[in-house]
């Protein structure tokens, strides 16, 4: 097993990115390099906020409560504008939050400013909505949102009223001439669609999404669809599920590495999507059991961040944050 290196905190990170070979801590204003450790920065937002999320250019920042209804979206150390949600079982569920960029190179902010169940495009630096004009509305709770990297699509790990896990793909350049489109079941089809719960989702590149599923179902039919504890990837040029593993242990919190993910839950685990073999696992490194994007407050989400080359992973801890080098894609099983 490869070494684990701890970088020692001061209070626990509440929110990590990579910076070069630096960690920051947004919500808490803190940068960690493994050459001199823990210094402040310049900016920290307080104890109103808990959770960050970066866009990919690293322009634009939105710092938010994961179970409250306030954000900020932040260039630089700047605050470009206060951002909320819907109180409406806002204690219940994560921010739906996400931050992009269009095709044409608009870097744009995603998230329900009005109600919990009406998603919104703006442009990041304007708040322009892109959205506007008459709108409908479903019984969907929108959480844990993702633009693919290629910007045309809007990946929603959301739930509705049962409480049930849902995963829904939305085209974002169809939403800007017509934001109608928003409102309705998106791009993934429902047969040969999804047979179980959702438990997380991430986009594996512009074409490919990876989805985990719990323990429920909603029947047991037959079909050519994700079941009960399995690990899919979807193709949406090609409109069918391109691999799907059983896998006999929860998956918890997704986060996508080249062909791989790391799965957080418990501990992390790196899995080959095309298999659902884990390839190399760190048990000694504690991670939350959280499982979907509603329910109880006490499990919180996983703070963890990937390195943008997919090197290294950074998992906060109690008193440190764990830095796990991953093993090469052509190492296989890791010693």
């Amino acid at each position: 097993m490869r070494p684990v290196v701890l970088l020692e905190t001061t209070a626990p990170a509440q929110s990590l990115v990579w910076q070069g070979d630096s960690l920051v801590d947004l919500v808490g204003g803190r940068v960690w390099n493994p050459a001199d450790g823990e210094h402040r920065t310049v900016t920290g937002y307080g104890p109103a906020f808990d959770r960050s999320v970066v866009s990919s250019s690293g322009r634009h920042s939105v710092v938010y409560a994961e179970r409250g209804t306030r954000a900020l979206l932040v260039q630089g150390s700047r605050v470009v504008r206060e951002l909320t949600r819907s109180p409406y079982h806002a204690e219940d569920f994560d921010y739906p939050v996400a931050l992009g960029v269009l095709p044409d190179g608009r870097e744009i902010l995603v998230h329900c400013p009005e109600e919990y169940n009406v998603l919104h495009v703006e442009e990041a630096e304007s708040g322009k909505c892109l959205t506007s004009g008459p709108r409908g509305d479903r019984d969907v709770f929108h959480s844990r949102l993702s633009v693919s990297q290629d910007g045309r699509h809007l990946l929603v790990a959301g739930w509705v009223w049962h409480p049930y896990g849902i995963a829904e793909v939305f085209d974002l350049e169809a939403t800007v001439t017509d934001p109608a489109a928003l409102d309705g079941p998106g791009v993934l089809p429902m047969e040969p669609g999804i047979d179980a719960e959702v438990e997380s989702a991430c986009w594996l590149d512009g074409d490919r999404l990876v989805v985990a599923t719990g323990e429920e179902f909603l029947d047991d039919e037959e079909l050519p669809a994700l079941g009960p504890r399995e690990l899919g990837v979807w193709s949406l040029a090609e409109r069918r599920w391109m691999h799907r593993s059983r896998v006999d242990f929860t998956i918890g919190t997704l986060l996508a590495e080249g062909g791989r993910v790391v799965s957080l839950h418990g501990h992390p685990r790196l899995i080959d999507v095309t298999t659902g073999v884990v390839l190399a696992e760190w048990p000694e490194v504690a991670v939350a059991r959280r499982e979907g994007a509603y329910g109880v407050t006490h499990v919180p989400t996983p703070v963890a961040a990937l390195h943008p080359d997919g090197t290294r992973l950074a998992v906060a801890q109690t008193g440190s944050i764990a830095v796990i080098r991953l093993p090469d894609p052509g190492e296989g099983q890791a010693p």
